[in-house]
């Protein structure tokens, strides 16, 4: 569908290559009196810089790598590329005052070999661990901001020819086999952004914005792995709402919400560290809305490969993540006006800013937003809950282990549940087998599945203790639509209605009824009845019945089918 191009901001990970050639060559080709060469790519004019560290890796045993190649250096040098754009071509550059552009990268010249050693501070030695498919080869550890990752390749190659290393010692011949990095290359961070006009971004991080509720919802709430951040003071103190605002999903909850999606992310409303006070004429005094790769959430074994196949899934993810949100917020996603003076910025268009690397423009094949279901997964969640107090409520230790799950506010250890309350360790694994729908167990660690299964958990435990009113009459529907053999599929409506006060006996002399705050939004009220509507419709309850429910709004009454049209 048509919809805003984002950009790309900050990129890392690792290019590796096959063969030790390119560490002898620069070696070789480093000459301390000329240590910076121009180059040209793509028609543009770039800056390379070499030099050079004396790290801690040890020459191979006997000089000689396990493959076979000789080392014949005492000490092992580690090589760094600085590679930019030249000054004069620079958008943010200003070569008369001294100041660095942004549109640059480094690049960590390794080398590798099976069996490597390495000496610690304390004259220890660690092995570097090495992939067996590169065997001897090299590790580039790149980072940078403002440049296309499939750009990177190319560049590293264009600045090691710039000192005269044959390009071949860094990925082969074009139109060769093996041509290009090797394939344990990998993607550790990436980042695609959109920069919105600040009068326009309020919704996005707003208490009910489309962040906030991806982490009360998604996020899993334990101790190293939940992140929610909402900070509206900058490093100084002074405030400017929707400062640094972000949520962090792995890769289970992002498929929750974007059906398809495998890679965790984080989501973030950000302002630059000078926006307070900054002309709002200049973009950086407007925030980003950016989605970024978050590898340290992804399993041990999971590789994001850098290639083709791995960067076009890593921006279609990213893009769809960044589109969701704004959409979310009500923001139009494919502005078709482009006026230099609409108080968006310079160059703006709709609601979004073009900055020195980034400029709005609109895209026939953007990939299409999802429709954050907020009130699914809700539901869902929801629906679990019930279906626990329907078959039972909660016995003495289950008890135990939600109290000391909500006041931790994290991750805990069974161990630690079973000696806080003096109970066998063997009662408290039975017992989370059987709370295992809301749970989240890892590495002997559990934790409730999102803040929202928390609050449900608790409020409900705690008002049938304590025999309120209205945790009994949601155990008592629950029970009741267990007892009718209410289909699984129902749950999501019983859920729903034991949260809303609906009466779901459907005795013969009766009429079902829904009890709403009369003092709802008319369109908040025609929400929730539609809603209701849906959920009863699709556990397969007749739709008359519904529609004739009265709806109890307090001071006046009505018909679900007024609701519904």
């Amino acid at each position: 569908m048509k919809a805003v191009t984002p950009g790309w901001h900050e990129v890392a990970g690792n290019l590796n290559f096959s063969g030790l050639e390119g560490w002898f060559a620069l070696e070789s080709a480093f000459d301390p009196e000329e240590t910076t060469r121009e180059f040209t790519e793509s028609g543009e004019r770039w800056l390379a810089t070499l030099s050079y560290q004396e790290g801690n890796l040890l020459p191979p045993t006997d000089g000689e790598t396990p493959d076979g190649t000789a080392v014949e250096f005492e000490t092992i040098r580690e090589w760094r590329l600085t590679i930019k754009r030249h000054p004069d071509e620079d958008p943010v550059a200003e070569p008369a005052v001294e100041r660095e552009g942004r549109q640059r990268f480094s690049a960590h010249v390794r080398p590798r070999w099976r069996h490597q050693k390495a000496e610690k501070t304390n004259g220890d030695l660690t092995d570097i661990p090495t992939p067996d498919s590169l065997g001897d080869g090299l590790n580039v550890r790149v980072s940078g901001a403002n440049i296309d990752p499939r750009r990177y390749f190319p560049l590293l190659r264009h600045a090691v020819t710039a000192f005269g290393v044959n390009p071949a010692h860094f990925g082969g011949v074009p139109g060769e086999d093996g041509y290009g990095p090797h394939e344990t290359s990998n993607i550790q961070d990436a980042e695609r952004y959109v920069r919105v006009y600040k009068g326009e971004s309020g919704p996005i991080h707003g208490r009910d914005g489309p962040l906030a509720r991806m982490g009360h919802l998604l996020e899993n709430d334990r101790t190293g792995y939940r992140k929610v951040v909402q900070n509206d003071d900058d490093e100084r103190g002074r405030n400017r709402p929707g400062y640094y605002h972000t949520v962090t999903l792995g890769p289970k909850r992002v498929a929750e919400a974007f059906p398809g999606h495998e890679l965790a992310i984080e989501c973030k409303h950000y302002y630059a560290r000078e926006a307070v006070g900054t002309d709002p004429r200049k973009p950086t005094a407007h925030p980003k809305l950016g989605a970024s790769y978050q590898v340290s959430r992804m399993p041990a074994d999971y590789t994001l490969r850098w290639d083709d196949e791995g960067v076009t899934q890593l921006q279609r993810e990213l893009d769809r993540v960044v589109l969701s949100a704004l959409a979310e917020a009500g923001l139009d996603v494919a502005p078709s006006d482009r006026e230099d003076d609409d108080g968006d910025g310079p160059g703006g268009r709709g609601p979004f800013v073009e900055d020195a690397y980034w400029t709005p423009e609109v895209s026939e094949r953007g990939p299409d937003p999802v429709r954050l279901d907020f009130a699914r997964i809700r539901d869902e969640q929801e629906s679990v809950v019930v279906r626990h107090l329907a078959d039972g409520g909660f016995s003495p230790v289950e008890w135990e282990i939600a109290e000391t799950l909500a006041s931790d506010g994290g991750e805990v250890a069974p161990a630690d549940i079973a000696e806080e309350n003096d109970r066998p360790l063997g009662s408290v694994y039975r017992a989370l087998q059987r709370l295992d729908g809301f749970l989240n167990r890892a590495r002997e660690k559990i934790a409730f599945e999102s803040p929202h299964v928390a609050e449900l958990v608790v409020d409900a435990v705690r008002q049938a203790r304590d025999a309120g009113q209205r945790g009994l009459a949601t155990v008592a529907k629950a029970a009741e639509a267990n007892r009718r053999g209410a289909e699984e599929s129902a749950s999501a409506f019983v859920a729903w209605a034991a949260k809303h006060d609906v009466d779901v006996t459907n005795r013969e002399d009766a009429r079902m009824r829904l009890r709403l705050d009369g003092d709802l939004p008319a369109r908040e009220i025609r929400r929730r009845i539609q809603r209701g509507y849906e959920l009863w419709t699709d556990a397969g309850r007749d739709p008359a019945t519904y529609r004739m429910a009265h709806i109890d709004l307090g001071n006046r009454g009505s018909a679900a089918s007024y609701w519904l049209g």
